[in-house]
């Protein structure tokens, strides 16, 4: 990679990556001396809490995130459904509820992602009141038309304004330590230097006693939310960009704002309006300041927005979500996508904050719960790893991951004095999603074993035979059989859907192509290992029956019509006639379900709403609303016990349940 390359990625992950964890020193210290339960303003304390946040950034994001859990990509790719694709193949019951952990995971990430515009946003415009206290009232308003906005520009795509990101984040920093410097050389303001002590953040906490050292610790937390994008966007910058952008920018300019803030308050500097880090600003450059820390929260927020999109579509791709209608914002960028039902949940969701919390202040209540949960499943996924793909021994793994889990642990502790305050809120999203994901999981294994039982089976052997017999009259059109399991024998069974679509019209197409669409448990599948083919019979009387396997990654966006085309066109399909008028045949569910007692029931009727609002399969698959999508529909009875999901590391994309 060439070092002007290498700059633009930099450049781009400080307007992603670090935007989140960047904007958290309008809030942070003002929290912890005057949010609720605030701390005495002496200068143990002042020292110490700032020790504490900066011997956080070190341990937590420099060591832990960027040091180890950077090491643990997926094809380049990272967050908490790579580690949740890395431990695909462990067996284990532990391994196995480490992954049942990481998808409750995503679910705090959607909270996470309700709660960060909210605060953002909220926080740097009341900055406001700072300057004059007339604009008050006007505080809630100007920040639900900021957000309203925010959300209202997502289907117009980031590629243009991302472009803006980096340098408007790249000012912000340095604006931060022009202002943490400020603060420093005030007179009295060198003392602070002494945070650099980790002794200092110990007297600070044996000081507060146990319940105090815990409010200090869950509030001291927000200085390092965000942290946790560092590995989530690693598949879109790379390893190297993000430890470069983080140690050259974001880390210096994060250590010098807090000890700033400290040194501000040291030396008696005025507080206005409890805001500790407007009011180190020069009163000239107070409304500058204002518009840029809007700015940088806008763009937090976009990227927690944006991080949504692609967790979900990631979620979707491996079979842990309903089939959602993806709008792709650019022709060049495939990781760019719109989902319109996820944009408006998380419209809703923030505005509803807005107005139940009213300030940052206290929204700052249900902000810690969700990123910290986020903190200890990672630690514990990458124990896992440790262990199960790099072969590391206890002995080396215990000290290491051993030691973040248990200050994860006891920062979630922390975190959950401020459940009853706010903390249940990302606590709930959490569940909710990691629910639906659970039971729309388990649903579409019970679809597919229904339809194995109720279906007679009838084998491509036998299909061929038929056809040899006459027995069925055949048209010169070309289908493609949308198929649930890959078809790689003559002994392999024929998708119910072409038996039916023979008994409702009386023929069989003269050429048959069985597809099956598999979804890699890896991010991307390059284009020469995308399709496998196998042919059965290519027969000038009998006609062709042929089958294809077309491999996706879960940053992948299915193209079926896309695919066809460019297996006839490297001669791999030797079928008349244009691809993109081939007939497609593929099965819609129709589900009937029965059930004893009060939780099957209740399973069963929230994988069948799921269902019914869910994208078409022949949709998802990029075939849109092609007029030569045939879809027959099956009756399927559901009943429990079976466990059909694919054990290989692979989902099979379900024509109708995919």
């Amino acid at each position: 990679m060439s070092k002007k390359a290498l700059a633009g990625l930099c450049l781009g992950a400080l307007g992603v990556v670090f935007g989140d964890i960047g904007t958290s020193p309008l809030y942070t210290m003002s929290e912890i001396f005057f949010g609720h339960g605030g701390l005495q303003q002496s200068p143990l304390h002042i020292i110490g809490a700032t020790s504490l946040i900066v011997w956080g950034l070190m341990l937590v994001v420099s060591v832990k995130y960027v040091s180890f859990v950077l090491r643990a990509d997926h094809d380049g790719e990272g967050g908490v459904f790579a580690l949740h694709a890395l431990l695909s193949n462990g067996n284990s019951r532990w391994v196995h509820g480490i992954r049942a952990a990481l998808i409750l995971a995503a679910g705090l990430l959607y909270g996470d992602g309700i709660i960060t515009p909210a605060i953002s946003v909220m926080s740097a415009v009341e900055g406001i009141k700072v300057v004059t206290h007339t604009f008050e009232p006007y505080v809630i308003p100007i920040t639900v038309g900021i957000i309203i906005a925010l959300f209202s520009v997502q289907r117009k795509g980031t590629e243009k304004m991302g472009a803006w990101f980096g340098p408007i984040v790249l000012l912000w920093f340095l604006s931060l330590a022009a202002l943490g410097i400020h603060g420093i050389a005030r007179e009295g303001g060198i003392g602070i230097l002494a945070a650099f002590n980790p002794l200092q953040a110990l007297l600070f906490l044996q000081d507060c006693g146990l319940h105090g050292a815990l409010v200090a610790l869950g509030m001291g937390l927000l200085a390092i939310t965000g942290c946790e994008a560092l590995y989530a966007d690693m598949g879109h910058f790379g390893r190297e960009s993000i430890r470069i952008s983080w140690y050259l920018v974001a880390f210096p300019a994060l250590i010098l704002i807090y000890l700033g803030q400290g040194a501000w308050m040291l030396s008696g500097g005025a507080i206005e309006q409890n805001n500790v880090f407007f009011s180190m600003v020069p009163s000239e450059l107070l409304i500058p300041m204002v518009v840029l820390a809007t700015s940088a929260t806008v763009i937090a927020s976009q990227a927690l927005i944006t991080g949504a999109f692609s967790v979900t579509r990631q979620a979707i791709a491996l079979g842990l979500f309903p089939r959602l209608r993806i709008e792709h914002t650019s022709d060049e960028h495939m990781g760019q996508v719109y989902l319109p039902a996820v944009n408006m949940a998380l419209l809703v969701g923030c505005l509803t904050l807005v107005f139940v919390f009213q300030s940052s202040s206290a929204l700052a209540s249900a902000y810690g719960f969700a990123v910290c949960g986020v903190m200890a499943i990672t630690s514990a996924g990458m124990i896992a790893i440790a262990r199960t793909r790099w072969k590391w021994s206890w002995f080396r793994i215990l000290p290491i991951f051993g030691t973040f889990l248990v200050a994860d642990l006891v920062l979630l502790t922390a975190s959950s004095l401020k459940f009853v305050e706010g903390g249940w809120m990302p606590c709930v999203i959490a569940m909710i999603i990691f629910i639906m994901m659970k039971t729309w999981k388990w649903g579409r294994a019970e679809v597919a074993a229904g339809l194995e039982e109720q279906v007679e089976p009838e084998t491509v052997r036998e299909m061929m035979a038929r056809r040899r017999a006459n027995e069925w009259v055949q048209s010169k059109r070309s289908i493609v059989v949308m198929s649930s399991r890959p078809i790689d024998s003559v002994d392999d069974h024929v998708p119910a859907v072409l038996k039916m679509f023979h008994q409702r019209f009386g023929i069989t197409p003269r050429h048959i192509i069985f597809v099956t669409v598999i979804q890699e448990k890896r991010p991307v599948v390059p284009r020469r290992e995308r399709v496998e083919f196998v042919e059965f019979c290519r027969d000038e009387e009998l006609g062709s029956v042929v089958a294809l396997r077309l491999h996706y990654g879960y940053m992948d966006v299915p193209m079926v019509r896309k695919a066809l085309a460019a297996a006839k066109e490297k001669n791999k399909l030797r079928l008349p006639g244009n691809p993109k008028r081939w007939l497609v045949l593929v099965g819609q569910d129709h589900l009937h379900y029965k059930g004893k007692g009060w939780l099957l029931p209740l399973k069963l009727k929230l994988f069948a709403f799921m269902l019914r609002n869910s994208v078409p399969a022949h949709q998802y698959l990029g075939l849109g609303d092609d007029s030569g999508v045939i879809s027959e529909v099956l009756h399927v009875n559901l009943r429990t016990g079976s466990k059909a999901a694919p054990a290989d590391g692979r989902t099979a994309v379900h024509p109708s349940v995919a």
